[in-house]
């Protein structure tokens, strides 16, 4: 019975882990995100929009990082994924949740330099592609979750 208790105790452990860096990345994300919709309310968002066309660029713009990274739309994941709950950044790779918020702050940037939205998902999708190279291939990511001090 004993071996049987620790065996859960280090499963449950470490599925604790996991769930704390793959939160912690969720929540970067979602920091980044704040960098990504002060630029689109600076620079995309004419000062006379209702509620409703405000949030439609929002989405618009979110949507354009969908694309870059996951390749397709939030609605389109939603018809795939009928049976989920939640949206596609919640069941996304720790490394996939750091090119997203790496994408974020670099289409704030490319926002400010008024660049169109094809010339942005363009240059987004390139560098999503080699971000997800240089992460999944090198395993950078796990050192995200070793302790900084031993």
């Amino acid at each position: 019975m004993y071996l049987i208790k620790e065996f859960q105790r280090l499963k449950d452990e470490e599925a604790r882990k996991t769930s704390l860096n793959w939160n912690f990345q969720r929540t970067l994300a979602k920091v980044n995100y704040r960098i990504h919709t002060d630029a689109i309310k600076k620079r995309l968002i004419p000062p006379k929009l209702s509620k409703v066309q405000t949030s439609a660029v929002y989405a618009t713009e979110a949507d354009l990082l969908n694309v870059a990274l996951f390749g397709l739309t939030a609605a389109q994941w939603r018809q795939m994924n009928p049976d989920l709950t939640g949206n596609m950044r919640d069941f996304a790779s720790i490394e996939q949740l750091v090119v997203l918020s790496n994408l974020e702050s670099i289409n704030a940037v490319l926002i400010h330099k008024d660049l169109a939205p094809q010339e942005r998902v363009a240059q987004l999708n390139a560098i999503a592609i080699t971000q997800m190279g240089s992460l999944v291939h090198v395993g950078a990511v796990e050192q995200l979750s070793k302790p900084l001090v031993r």
